[in-house]
């Protein structure tokens, strides 16, 4: 997830730069919670889940030139390992077209594992994890491919969630070194908009700053739960100047949608 294009024509604001934009996509994208799907060995089970986009944004830079993406993404929950708070191992696979135009088309594969685990009547969730990147078409020797270790808490209130995710990579994308990234996420449900128990409504909030060049960007989007379909439209933005995103429309605002199915 990272826009080699960019780089190519501002190196010196993209080189390390773009290479830590793993904050919104990617292997979190598949729930390793509490929804059962398909049994599995060991007493766990699998979910899975297909989208389409208008556009992969990530971190409000578009992975797609702005057009439409297709995602895929399968997920592995362990049982409960017994103690007095449920924890659990879960592993899973995410995957998505992208097209940099310094590269051309190609394929994203996100591999992610690790464990999770909730407290407080199931209030407070903890995720730490590790996520590898690969990027299928890109040369090899541009060294996209790369590895974060994953830090996620969150606590809900009832009346919203509160989320805060911190990401290193010890060599990050491009062999630009270490990496630090940090994201918080405020989820708002709107019951007073549901008219059925087949429909429901939430809004978020997502604001990041990756540690290289004070890049921050942010995401307000709407999500609509209804008849096993969530449908989002989102609107997102980022600080990068025009001349920083080497004066194209990728990192600039603007609204795009989803629609997510679970199996």
């Amino acid at each position: 997830m990272l826009c080699p294009t960019l780089r190519s024509a501002a190196p010196r604001l993209f080189g390390p730069l773009l290479s830590l934009l793993c904050l919104l996509c990617g292997a979190e994208g598949v729930l390793a919670d509490d929804s059962e799907r398909w049994p599995a060995p060991f007493g766990g089970f699998f979910n899975a889940t297909f989208t389409f986009a208008t556009d992969y944004s990530f971190a409000g830079i578009s992975q797609t030139k702005n057009a439409s993406a297709y995602q895929l993404g399968i997920d592995y929950r362990s049982k409960d390992f017994g103690f007095d708070i449920p924890v659990w191992f879960y592993a899973s696979g995410w995957g998505s077209n992208i097209d940099f135009p310094s590269t051309g088309p190609g394929l994203e594969v996100d591999l992610g594992a690790g464990f999770k685990a909730r407290a407080l009547n199931r209030k407070l969730s903890l995720d730490v994890g590790y996520i590898r990147y690969t990027f299928i078409g890109p040369p090899a020797d541009l060294a996209y491919n790369y590895g974060d270790f994953n830090l996620n808490i969150g606590y809900d209130f009832g009346f919203a969630s509160l989320a805060g995710r911190l990401r290193y990579s010890p060599q990050s994308f491009g062999d630009s070194g270490n990496s630090w990234n940090k994201r918080a996420l405020l989820t708002v449900p709107l019951p007073f908009l549901s008219f059925n128990e087949n429909i429901a409504f939430k809004t978020y909030g997502a604001l990041g700053n990756l540690s290289v060049d004070r890049f921050w960007y942010w995401q307000v989007a709407l999500v609509t739960s209804v008849y096993g379909l969530d449908v989002m439209v989102a609107y997102t933005d980022t600080s990068i100047d025009p001349a920083g995103c080497a004066y194209t429309s990728y990192c600039s605002g603007r609204v795009f949608m989803s629609v997510t199915k679970a199996f």
